[in-house]
């Protein structure tokens, strides 16, 4: 129970105190300090612990583009960030709010939502933090679609405004109207009736709309002598009977069952006893993302009732976030539990299947979540100003909603204001064109 007395006028008035600690226009200021740390090598240090033989995937990958190596920058990022101002107000935040980070899944409900997709770098810290990693992505997406640097920065401040006029209509909001509040894909759609890209839109989310265990199944695995198992594809996916001798291949089975079962304590009971309706039936290590690539990512094949009933499952390595460095270490000892918790509070509603479990053998930590459910992500190549605006939009309001949840949304309202002074600073021209390079604020 909150022990917070204060009126909403005041916790306002509280938020709008804290600009003279912290002007909105000191927003703008950043320069790299004297002893700032390689961008390079904070991102090679990273891949001490992975695995050896995907560290030259994830460097191809973050190598593709500044965008796609602006993906697996959080940690270079949060390094800058760490020196920036804040206002001092704190909630539990994404750590990687780029716009590729959000997208489309299934509610328990089966209806179509948005919102943050991953958290893998989540902890509470400052909300300004997401809003600038959030705002850098739009301008390096307008710079890669052939953007100039007009629109470019119109699009990256319709992102920031979107947050800023989110978090006003949130804080005139009951808390439980914003803990309920979230996008569906249809209201979604509404947003974008009438412009060019509408039937693009339908068609993504009829498209998306299958992307369940079935689906994976279609894609992932194949049949053999009547069963299904996970096909052979490496170095991006490799079942277990290609891992190691026989003795090797019988311990991470061993492992796998064990792990199952300490998963299943992590959810709820009612979730427990529906997962205890499958049987685990095969299991591979699968590469994903850009940034994870090199940690450790399986995926399982479980069946219910027969072959034609498949759930696939992914287990996620969860390291320590890399604002620990600079925020402090989580309230949890286990780092998937973190992933858990941080995603929990910050979405509407989450994955059904989502839990965690630690492998005391190794000491590492690890999520669970379904492969595959409705999942769907926005393509940001060859995307034009109109699309971009659009999506800056919508992120923008979800953003702010997130953050809403865990957060104080009338300090932060009170803090930012009315007026356009925190969207400039944070799209400044200088602040800008330094974000483009190697990742950084």
């Amino acid at each position: 129970m909150s022990n917070d007395p204060k009126t909403p006028e005041q916790r306002y008035e509280y938020g709008k105190s804290l600009r003279e600690k912290t002007p909105l226009a000191a927003h703008a200021e950043w320069t790299p300090g004297t002893q700032r740390p390689d961008p390079v090598g904070l991102v090679e240090e990273q891949n001490e612990g992975r695995l050896a033989w995907l560290v030259p995937v994830r460097r191809t990958r973050m190598s593709a583009s500044p965008f796609t190596f602006y993906r697996g920058s959080a940690r270079i990022m949060a390094t800058d960030l760490a020196k920036t101002p804040v206002s001092g107000i704190e909630t539990q935040i994404c750590g990687d709010a780029h716009l590729a980070n959000f997208g489309t899944y299934a509610s328990p409900e089966r209806r179509l939502v948005f919102d943050l997709n991953d958290f893998d770098e989540t902890l509470r810290g400052p909300w300004e933090w997401d809003v600038k990693r959030l705002a850098a992505s739009f301008v390096l997406a307008g710079r890669h679609n052939g953007l100039d640097k007009k629109e470019s920065r119109k699009v990256t401040q319709r992102a920031v405004r979107g947050y800023r006029k989110a978090m006003t209509k949130l804080a005139s909001m009951r808390v439980t109207d914003i803990w309920y509040s979230h996008v569906r894909m249809d209201r979604l759609r509404d947003l974008i009736a009438g412009q060019e890209f509408e039937k693009q839109a339908a068609r993504i989310i009829q498209k998306t709309r299958r992307k369940d265990s079935r689906h994976a199944l279609d894609k992932l695995a194949e049949e053999v002598d009547g069963q299904y198992r996970i096909r052979s594809e490496p170095p991006f996916l490799v079942p277990l009977r290609d891992l190691g001798d026989k003795a090797d291949r019988d311990e991470i089975q061993e492992w796998i069952l064990a792990a199952f079962e300490q998963y299943l304590a992590s959810v709820p009971d009612d979730i427990e006893h529906l997962l205890k309706k499958f049987h685990v039936k095969d299991f591979a290590i699968k590469v994903v993302g850009v940034g994870s690539v090199g940690t450790r990512c399986y995926i399982l094949l479980l069946e219910g009732r027969d072959r034609t009933d498949p759930l696939f499952l992914q287990i996620k390595q969860a390291n320590k976030s890399v604002l620990e460095e600079h925020l402090g270490s989580s309230r949890y000892r286990n780092s998937g539990r973190r992933v858990v918790e941080g995603q929990r509070l910050m979405q509407t509603v989450s994955d059904i299947f989502l839990g965690h479990m630690e492998s005391g053998g190794s000491g590492n930590d690890y999520y669970i979540r379904q492969l595959k459910d409705w999942k769907g992500s926005a393509n940001v190549e060859d995307v034009g100003k109109e699309k971009l605006i659009v999506m800056a939009q919508n992120r923008g309001w979800t953003l702010a909603r997130s953050h809403a949840r865990s957060g104080d949304p009338i300090a932060i309202a009170g803090y930012l204001g009315s007026g356009k002074t925190f969207d400039r600073a944070v799209v400044c021209r200088s602040n800008r064109e330094r974000a483009a390079r190697g990742g950084g604020v």
